[in-house]
């Protein structure tokens, strides 16, 4: 994932707390046509599997992330950065930040749905690494519109492939 020119250079990525929702609906209202609910958001990050993620800068939250965990995979189920943010390296990090829970014996995929028509959102996690894997008919309950399912891969480290006998004899010498 290669850096850009006009990157925000001093934000951190933290889990998202209660004072947080104001800026998030905010920035959620901006980014959708059909915006999640202050209580879509309350109903989701109150089950167990449910994470709510932040990004800050100089005390702004400046993009969100909210992904459910699964065995297997982690799904991405709504994600914005505030529009003064875009392209600045924000929505990069934070995907770069959920990447780095993955691994190879574990949950080794994100998964997302995309509208067929935010072409931005395709372009963006296409750039990332993800890629389409099936259309999914009249997805969404406020249109007839279709989705595109889109699934990043773990790709593993030099370290995940080594053989566990390998592994365990350099940890014992």
């Amino acid at each position: 994932m290669p850096a850009t020119d006009n990157q925000v250079s001093c934000f951190h990525i933290r889990w998202m707390i209660r004072r947080d929702m104001a800026n998030v609906l905010d920035i959620e209202e901006k980014s959708f046509e059909y915006p999640w609910s202050e209580e879509e958001f309350v109903r989701c990050l109150r089950q167990r599997n449910c994470i709510g993620m932040v990004a800050e800068h100089e005390d702004e939250v400046v993009g969100f992330m909210i992904y459910e965990l699964h065995k297997n995979r982690l799904h991405l189920l709504n994600f914005a950065v505030a529009t003064h943010y875009r392209r600045k390296g924000v929505g990069r990090a934070m995907i770069e930040k959920l990447a780095s829970k993955l691994s190879l014996d574990r949950r080794n995929r994100i998964m997302l749905e995309v509208r067929e028509t935010n072409l931005v959102a395709q372009l963006f996690f296409r750039q990332l690494g993800f890629k389409a894997v099936s259309v999914l008919r009249e997805f969404y309950e406020d249109t007839p519109e279709d989705a595109y399912l889109m699934q990043y891969r773990h790709r593993a480290s030099a370290e995940e492939l080594t053989p566990e006998s390998n592994r365990g004899r350099r940890m014992a010498g």
